[in-house]
């Protein structure tokens, strides 16, 4: 039987690099997110196999209504990987835009939690999983990361809740926390700045969309009785550094 895996974020990065590998494997997918335009060229790519909600994420009411909008053979939902979401700006805290924080937060805790929350009971149903995405720098801080930093340790730890929540249902949940990975993250944080971009990646070989969804699907993938709980990942080429030391 055909099992079915909703993806957010899927107009790029790691979420359309997952669309394909899924989709490639016999899913059906669910492609969801704001840029209905590449959505659409997805579907021409995919046929049957995919269909496309366009909504965004930070309104909850556009989340219940594509998901209720479903038609009969996506209904059943196997897999939620909760792809959607950004950082936004490199200042220091003191220096940052509000504005930016406050739309880290919508993006990545409360869409994240509305998506999940509307999900759950069909998941439940199906005995399924979530793969949530979070990030290195949950754990590892680092200058400017401050707001995105403190959503990606949300999603780090209301993935341990849900699994505890979910204890006895049969639903897997695991968090994926990738370090340096080539996407158009930098671009969409240093909005636009193609210089930035290059020059992050520049020589350090990171991770790329595939890799990720490589990972993804073999965590969908393991035998039902098993669940991986944490996945961290990173580029061979990076690691970590020395504590900062302010000299007076």
């Amino acid at each position: 039987m055909e099992k079915i895996a909703l993806i957010t974020g899927a107009t790029a990065g790691f979420g359309n690099s997952s669309v394909k590998k899924f989709i490639e494997n016999g899913w059906k997918v669910i492609a969801a997110g704001r840029r209905e335009e590449r959505l659409a060229v997805l579907k021409e790519q995919y046929g049957d196999a995919l269909h496309y909600l366009a909504f965004d994420i930070q309104d909850s009411q556009q989340i219940n209504t594509a998901i209720d909008s479903l038609p009969t053979e996506f209904k059943n939902i196997d897999l939620l990987i909760n792809n959607a979401g950004l950082a936004l700006g490199t200042s220091p805290a003191q220096q940052s835009d509000l504005e930016q924080w406050n739309t880290m937060v919508d993006t990545n805790i409360r869409g994240l939690m509305s998506l999940t929350h509307k999900v759950l009971p069909t998941l439940i149903e199906q005995r399924g999983a979530v793969i949530n995405i979070s990030s290195v720098a949950a754990s590892y801080p680092y200058p400017g990361g401050n707001v995105y930093g403190g959503t990606k340790a949300f999603v780090v730890q209301f993935s341990l809740g849900l699994r505890s929540d979910l204890h006895g249902t049969g639903v897997r949940v695991t968090c994926v926390e990738p370090g340096m990975s080539e996407t158009e993250f930098t671009l969409v944080r240093t909005k636009g700045n193609q210089s930035a971009s290059d020059k992050l990646y520049e020589g350090a070989n990171p991770m790329t969309g595939d890799d990720i969804a490589q990972t993804l699907f073999w965590v969908a993938t393991l035998p039902p009785h098993m669940n991986i709980n944490r996945v961290e990942l990173m580029p061979v080429n990076q690691s970590f550094s020395p504590f900062q030391i302010h000299r007076t």
